[in-house]
């Protein structure tokens, strides 16, 4: 697939007026459910994925999408010609909840298990990421786009972003062993973006996550002069068993 500025510009779109339907339930009463992993899930999530699948076959038609919430309900579509997107409509779910802004929309394109290209938007300011391979990474906010980029991190003075909800004994060991100046905590992809616009140096993970929540933020990583790697160094690959991710590094320069 060819990744030109108009489809990446179709696909933010779509997760911009994604982000339009969560506001819609983050400005009103939530009820929330509890998926059979345990995972909160609003009306909010679903909402948005129904707008996201439909809009997403018009724009790049005949292209296997693999969404949070369709595959929580058992429909996993056929990803065997290594082309597919990941879809999570609303990241950060126990963020939207409690109402801090650190939620997002992710969208992700896979070719041949790697992310190729990557649209994250923060409803609550309709701030913009994009990545793809071809056309490097950007970000738009408030009508102006800046081009954006890793910085080379100084190993004295590491600034290490981590989960806002998911700290772990495994990962304060690890951060323990960095040399860091300043530590960042943040919710849903957005740990990926401080990355990639050079906010932050790396975002070690050692809990479990899903596919669907690192695609996005993957790509406009790499687009921006960064990687994504298991944490014995090895290159992190999409589409396996159950879309499930093992631990992880994702860092700049």
């Amino acid at each position: 697939m060819s990744n030109s500025i108009k489809t990446t510009e179709d696909i933010a779109e779509i997760a911009q007026k994604a982000g339009d339907i969560i506001m819609q339930y983050y400005n009103n009463e939530m009820i929330v459910a509890t998926k059979s992993d345990g995972s909160p899930v609003t009306a909010a999530d679903q909402a948005a994925e129904d707008y996201i699948i439909p809009a997403l076959n018009s724009v790049v038609p005949g292209i296997p999408i693999v969404a949070e919430e369709s595959v929580s309900a058992g429909d996993v579509p056929d990803i065997s010609n290594g082309t597919f997107w990941l879809i999570d409509p609303l990241d950060g779910t126990k963020e939207f909840i409690n109402r801090n802004g650190d939620f997002t929309v992710n969208i992700g394109l896979i070719e041949s298990g790697t992310p190729t290209m990557g649209v994250i938007v923060t409803p609550i300011n309709n701030c913009i990421w994009t990545g793809s391979l071809t056309d490097g990474a950007c970000k738009f906010l408030n009508g102006t786009q800046q081009i954006i980029e890793t910085r080379q991190a100084n190993k004295t003075k590491m600034t290490v972003v981590a989960s806002r909800s998911h700290r772990s004994p495994e990962l304060e060991s690890f951060i323990s062993k960095l040399e860091v100046e300043h530590s960042i905590s943040r919710g849903s992809s957005l740990k990926f973006c401080l990355i990639a616009e050079g906010e932050a140096d790396i975002y070690p993970r050692t809990g479990p996550t899903m596919e669907w929540d690192t695609a996005a933020g993957h790509a406009i990583l790499i687009a921006a002069g960064g990687s994504v790697t298991n944490f014995d160094g090895t290159t992190f690959r999409y589409g396996k068993p159950n879309f499930l991710n093992g631990w992880f590094i994702a860092q700049g320069k």
